[in-house]
């Protein structure tokens, strides 16, 4: 099969309670070692499977949007924010797949600990029909098929869905997996807030426009 020349775009998905350098960095990374035309930031409106995210859905947009501005190849994607109910990646993946078209390649991106419960996700053998996955890890780290880690459902869905190689993602439009070794710095939301709400600083974990707003907004504290 002819490799694509369609662009590849990706989906980082995520409740952004707040964004972070570390969410950053592994996008900055991915979009580089990849290739991605553009990475979409997609925060959260209502996640099934996680906590209720404590700022609003509208403020977490807004820290999105500071965070990536000045980089061109960064989108925010404010569709699950204003979506009524709970947030569903695949609602989200038929919807850009309507609205970018077939001549886009989707490739959402996550990191183990998430794909590893990818069978919880509502229609979760779809989203090999909507998108590949790049899997975010540590340097050094393998992830593959037969890792005892992946829940056996899974690893029998996925087991010939591996790729040696990110290039090897133009092959096909949709259910591949690719690994990317990214840097993942040890920052956290959950600290972040933490150290917002004791009053510390919070400088150098998340960008100065994202800092100034949380302070103006009173978020956190």
């Amino acid at each position: 099969m002819s490799k694509s020349e369609f662009p590849l775009v990706g989906i980082f998905g995520g409740t952004f309670d707040p964004i972070h350098y570390g969410h950053l960095r592994v996008a900055e990374e991915i979009v580089e070692a990849v290739g991605l035309h553009k990475m979409y930031f997609i925060p959260a409106g209502m996640p099934r499977l996680r906590h209720t995210p404590i700022a609003s859905s509208q403020h977490r947009a807004e820290i999105v949007r500071l965070a990536i501005q000045g980089n061109p190849r960064f989108v925010l994607d404010e569709r699950e924010i204003y979506r009524a109910g709970i947030s569903y990646s695949v609602d989200s993946l038929r919807e850009l797949k309507l609205e970018l078209g077939k001549k886009v390649i989707l490739c959402f991106v996550t990191g183990v600990d998430a794909f590893i419960k990818l069978v919880e996700w509502n229609s979760w053998r779809e989203l090999f029909n909507l998108c590949h996955f790049i899997i975010a890890t540590r340097p050094g780290h393998v992830l593959t098929s037969n890792h005892d880690v992946l829940p056996k459902e899974l690893k029998e869905e996925c087991s010939q869905r591996w790729v040696s190689s990110a290039d090897s993602l133009r092959s096909a439009t949709s259910g591949l997996i690719s690994v990317a070794p990214t840097t993942m710095l040890d920052i956290s939301a959950t600290t972040i807030r933490a150290r917002i709400a004791a009053g510390e600083s919070a400088r150098y974990l998340i960008p100065d426009a994202v800092l100034s707003y949380i302070a103006a907004s009173q978020l956190y504290s």
